[in-house]
């Protein structure tokens, strides 16, 4: 049974990936980390995220997948012993001198290759075998085919990862540049600010105050922004070629984003069929930016880039989530501003849906009433929900 692989950019959403059916997640400390905005642990956090992982029969793996110079290896090899003395299922990680000095000092934990290494093929996948990786996350870049190829010839020797749901970077496997030209934040340390995701116009030399915009014709899409990558139609087929784990990106997004794509994955491996609108429908519930299978098909085309906003902005809004539950009610944490009477939709562990109607007025846990309640107010409601359900509302009309 292949794993399911989900982001956790902080303890909170650790616990959330877990409650929607995660068999794993992945984790990034304050240093060495490619994702630095993320929230991130201390090593006191990975100490607790562990010990509530391997209580529920959870694994969790720590990313230290930046390129380090000479000068932080210490730090980076220090981190990881300290891992490993928690129990760490694996450490993530991108420079050959990282996984060669772990080994080299006796590193027992297992060690995977991140995607920022690029692996395109099995010859390379067997050099970091041999070198002492135990896992290696495929390159994005690859079909079906080239990862079928991959897997005929690892024979099983090694595991074998692919990401199968999230943003996908226009530069390969992540090796950019244009967060540090354009503004001084460095990708490759884990400080991209998403410059292909801004929208661009074009200034002539000659006509300087004039912008023309950036748009398709029949020859092409001049832009950089990728749909976000939804492999869910071609799960049967990675099941089948035997990959080990799939890995959902997102360290930096909503606990609601972990509720609805981990949930998802979870019905799908669990053998819940869905077709490929209810599957969209469904993935809808979060802000994307459409979806694509990418490269796995074989090649990039135009209609896989996006230059539009959110394809769910303005008709789903994630409103609450349920921080208590009791036997004849519950509490909430509101997320965004709602009004009394409003009926919201509920996503609940398991991928359970239902609805829940706000009380006239709303009742503060502080003991005030309201029509309306904002970003930060806990309510208490006479509904008894689940514990880590979360709260949307549907058809959000537009200013």
């Amino acid at each position: 049974m292949s794993e399911l692989l989900a982001p956790a950019g902080t303890l909170e959403k650790l616990k959330w990936a877990v409650a929607y059916g995660a068999d794993s997640v992945y984790f990034g400390l304050e240093f060495g980390s490619l994702r630095s905005f993320a929230g991130n642990f201390s090593l006191e956090d990975a100490e607790e995220g562990l010990l509530y992982l391997h209580k529920r029969g959870k694994k969790g793996y720590a990313t230290l997948n930046i390129y380090p110079f000479s000068d932080e290896y210490t730090r980076l090899l220090n981190d990881a012993f300290a891992l490993e003395e928690m129990g760490v299922d694996g450490v993530i990680v991108s420079d050959i001198g990282v996984l060669t000095a772990l080994r080299k000092k006796g590193f027992k934990a297992p060690i995977h290759i991140s995607t920022q290494a690029n692996t395109l093929s099995w010859p390379t996948a067997l050099v970091y075998h041999e070198l002492g990786a135990d896992r290696v996350n495929l390159a994005r870049e690859l079909s079906l085919e080239q990862i079928a190829e991959i897997q005929k010839n690892l024979k099983g020797r090694m595991e074998t990862e692919v990401f199968i749901h999230g943003a996908v970077c226009f530069s390969y496997s992540g090796r950019c540049a244009v967060s540090d030209y354009m503004t001084g934040f460095r990708a490759n340390r884990g400080e991209c600010k998403h410059p292909c995701r801004y929208k661009y116009f074009l200034v002539e030399e000659n006509r300087p105050g004039k912008y023309m915009p950036v748009f398709e014709d029949n020859r092409g899409l001049y832009l950089f922004n990728s749909k976000d990558l939804a492999l869910f139609e071609h799960v049967p087929q990675l099941t089948e070629l035997g990959i080990s784990s799939f890995k959902i990106e997102g360290r930096m997004k909503s606990i609601h984003y972990i509720a609805t794509v981990v949930s998802f994955y979870r019905q799908l491996l669990d053998g819940k069929s869905f077709t490929k609108e209810q599957a969209l429908n469904w993935l809808n519930r979060v802000p994307n930016r459409g979806y694509t299978a990418g490269f796995i098909k074989g090649s990039f085309l135009p209609e896989d880039y996006s230059w539009e906003k959110s394809v769910s902005e303005g008709t789903s809004r994630f409103v609450a989530n349920v921080l208590e539950t009791r036997p004849h009610g519950c509490t909430i944490r509101v997320r965004n501003t709602i009004g009394s009477g409003e009926t919201f939709e509920v996503l609940s562990p398991g991928g359970r849906l239902s609805s829940v109607r706000m009380p006239q007025p709303l009742k503060h846990t502080d003991g005030t009433v309201s029509e309306t309640a904002k970003n930060g107010d806990c309510l208490d409601l006479p509904d008894s929900l689940p514990e880590y359900a979360v709260l949307r509302r549907i058809e959000v009309e537009s200013a």
